[in-house]
């Protein structure tokens, strides 16, 4: 386990993508979240977010030869995320996380990523 990345140890691509779809299924019927989403169909929203997280977790560098560097608070910038945003995503994601049978040193990487992540993404003030 020592030298394994979290890629690795949660069980490669197939993990990360059932992660995601899970993450975007629950978001496809947020109302909170949906008006985030431009796109009507959240497929490439899906596959942008699998392939980053692939990528950070130590996987195959495809989304930055896609994309170029991830640029997370650039990226996001466009979208309206204050807190209520922020707490949507992050118990979606926190609940499509404990779906997965992960080990739970795995499973607090995840969660402890995703709650700085999230927080890190707020760029409108409370109101």
């Amino acid at each position: 386990m020592l030298n394994r990345s979290v890629y690795e140890l949660a069980g490669g691509e197939p993990v990360f993508r059932l992660l995601v779809q899970r993450f975007y299924a629950r978001v496809a019927t947020d109302p909170v979240l949906r008006a985030v989403y431009p796109e009507e169909d959240l497929a490439a929203a899906t596959e942008r977010l699998t392939l980053f997280l692939v990528q950070y977790w130590g996987g195959p560098a495809t989304y930055s030869e896609q994309r170029g560097h991830p640029r997370l608070r650039m990226r996001h910038r466009p979208f309206a995320i204050g807190q209520a945003e922020r707490d949507a995503w992050l118990g979606h994601m926190t609940a499509s996380v404990e779906s997965l049978d992960l080990a739970p040193a795995v499973r607090k990487a995840l969660l402890d990523y995703f709650e700085t992540a999230s927080t890190a993404m707020i760029n409108r003030p409370v109101a």
